[in-house]
Parts: structure tokens; sequence; C-alpha cells
């Protein structure tokens, strides 16, 4: 059987927790590799140099290269351009348009979806308030754009024959949009990049992108009313804004090398989490490093943080109720009453269930039960 993986883009700037899907999925299975656009190929510092990857007619088209989300309205067309026919089985990694693929009868398509896209569906409004697109004649437009974006992205869900989602709050969403069944595999981390330290430093941390959906703005927020030590990395288009707002006991650290992230994540007192995921690979990575998290208890952050109201034998971590500086303002409060009764060993071993291993025997099954045969790399 041959097997062809489809993404959405592979570019250095991408390198998020899809993309750790896909190399791992590579590094199991003799597949190959599509996507609309290819930098990573040329990359020297990319585990993808040199490979052969397929691509789309946007490859070429301008400043492709920092992103082809500026072209949403023909990602569907764009997708749809790869001509996979010589293939049995297609794997397709997708947060946007790449299940979207075309595919005949005799082949089997198993999408692994780590959202339904969401541009489309839980953050159209957010998109349309804070953006210039979303007002006045171009907001109808934009409007009409999305409508018909998520009617394709209905159509293009019938095309898969499997679904797998990252977590059981994608696998909801993925019933909720497409009214398809999913099984849930949960995503690998790369546990080992992190070190477990007991000993934490008196300062609370988040790492993510500066979008408004991450809810940074509100973290600042509720640590300036606080006035306790946090750290903020990360880049985006709220830098300037949040730089401007933090009063003296935040810092905002922009973006950081790995080495700098890792050594923040370990000594921290506690991760501090406010946007609502489908899994958070983030709060994974903290708890590895023995590091307690305050998340928003929605999505992901479910099944991934253990807390202490609701289990204080095996917490890891607290959940807030809500986006509000109130909300998160008294789980802070409440976690410095009690940070001392959460343990470090606690927070590894949670960790510990989403390591790459546990995604290769979860997927590999997978593809055994669907397929019959998986071909393993050598």
């Amino acid at each position: 059987m041959k097997y062809a993986l489809v993404h959405e883009w592979l570019t250095p700037k991408a390198t998020g927790g899809s993309e750790l899907v896909v190399q791992e999925i590579l590094s199991h299975v003799t597949a190959d590799l599509y996507a609309l656009i290819d930098f990573e190929s040329t990359n020297p510092q990319s585990y993808l140099y040199g490979r052969s990857i397929g691509t789309t007619f946007l490859q070429g088209f301008p400043r492709a290269e920092q992103g082809v989300q500026k072209y949403l309205p023909i990602l569907p067309l764009a997708i749809e351009q790869l001509d996979l026919g010589e293939y049995d089985v297609i794997l397709s990694s997708s947060h946007a348009v790449a299940k979207g693929v075309l595919t005949a009868p005799h082949q089997i398509h198993i999408c692994y979806c780590h959202t339904p896209m969401r541009y489309a569906w839980d953050l159209t409004f957010d998109y349309l308030n804070n953006s210039s697109m979303g007002r006045g004649l171009p907001g109808i437009l934009t409007r009409y754009l999305l409508h018909q974006l998520r009617q394709w992205d209905v159509v293009s869900a019938n095309r898969v024959d499997y679904f797998l989602a990252n977590s059981h709050h994608t696998a909801r969403r993925i019933w909720r949009c497409y009214r398809r069944e999913a099984d849930v595999v949960y995503p690998p981390v790369n546990l080992e990049r992190f070190t477990y330290r007991e000993k934490k430093d008196d300062f609370f941390l988040t790492v993510c992108r500066l979008v408004s959906y991450k809810q940074v703005k509100l973290i600042v927020q509720a640590f300036n009313q606080l006035r306790l030590p946090l750290v903020v990395i990360g880049d985006g288009p709220d830098l300037l804004l949040l730089q401007e707002l933090a009063q003296p006991n935040v810092q905002i650290l922009g973006a950081q090398p790995n080495a700098v992230v890792e050594d923040y994540m370990a000594r921290a007192k506690a991760f501090v989490y406010g946007a609502c995921e489908d899994f958070g690979i983030a709060l994974v990575e903290a708890q590895a490093c023995g590091t307690p998290v305050i998340a928003f208890g929605r999505g992901g952050a479910l099944e991934t943080v253990v807390d202490y109201q609701k289990n204080p034998q095996t917490a890891t971590g607290l959940w807030f109720d809500q986006q509000t500086v109130p909300s998160l303002v008294q789980a802070v409060e409440t976690f410095s009453n009690l940070s001392h009764q959460i343990s470090a060993e606690n927070c590894f071993l949670q960790a510990n269930r989403f390591s790459s291993r546990m995604f290769q025997t979860s997927y590999l099954a997978f593809l055994e039960k669907y397929c019959h045969q998986v071909p393993h790399r050598t």
C-alpha cells in the first residue's frame, strides 16, 4: 500500500503542535508529503531539508512564505489541485483545509484533525471584531466569504473516511460542525526537551502567540492587580499593546529561543493560560517540568490538567471558570495558598500520559485497524 501525508503549510514559522504531529507520523510511517506551500525542504535547519514535497500553485504567490492565511478564500481551491490518485491511503493532518483533498472510492482517507477550521467556526466573531476587514462594506464581503468557507468545510468533511481528534473536546467540535464521530489520539509532546525541577522560583509564566484569543491581555491585567511577578514569552500582533499595559511586576520578553523558554518553564512557580485550546501542548510541557498549571477550565485543559478542587490527591493545578480578571485573580490567590499541596511529581506523571510513544502506539494501532497494514520506516 502506498501512503501520502497532507498538511496545510510547511514554513520555518510554522512550528506548533500540528507540525510536531507531522514529524512524528513521518518518523514511523513511509509516506510522500504534500502541502499548500513548502519552504522547509530548502531550510537547512529543518528535518525536512532536501525532501521532495508536493505543493500547490500557492507556492509561487507573493509573500507566501510569511503565511498563506492571507489567501484564505482560495485555500479550498488550492488543496483540491493536489493529484493523489496514485496512493492507496491518504493521511491528512488538518487544522484548516488539508482534509479537503480529493480522493477516489478505492482510497482510504484518515484525517488527524487538530481543530475544525477556526477562522470559519469558533473564531469568526473574534476575527471580525479585531480586523478592519470585519467592518463596513468589507465586513459584509468577509462575512459572505466565511459563510462560503463553512459550507465547503462541511462538504469536504464527507471526503474523510475516519476522523482522529487530538482531544475529546475536539471530537465534540467535529461532531458539532460535521456530524462525524472521531476517535481520540492525543498528540505527541516532546517531553525530553524539558528539565524536571522540584524547587521553583517566585514568578508566574505564560508562553504563547500574542493574539487576542489567547487572552494574554486578561492575564496581564490580572497580574497588574495582583502585583505578583509574571513573565510573558511570545510574539504576535498584541506585543506592543501588552508592553504598554504591563506594570513593573510584569515582564514582556517577546519571542525567545527554545533554551530560554525551557529554562523559564522549569523555574516558574506556575504556568498560567487563559485560552480555550483544543488540546494545549504548552500546558503539558509545563507539567513535564514539574510546574503546576492555572488554566481556563474549558477545552483541552480539562483533559490535560488535574484540578485541585476535583482531585486534590493527584492535582497538577487549578482551573478558573470564566475568562475574566476577577475569576483569574481568585484562582491565583487560591493557588498561592495551596501550591505546597500540588506536587511536582504529580505534574511530571501527568505529562507522561501525552508522550510521543503514547501517540505512536495509538496512531499506528489505528492504521493497523483500518488499513490492515502499516508501512513502517526502516
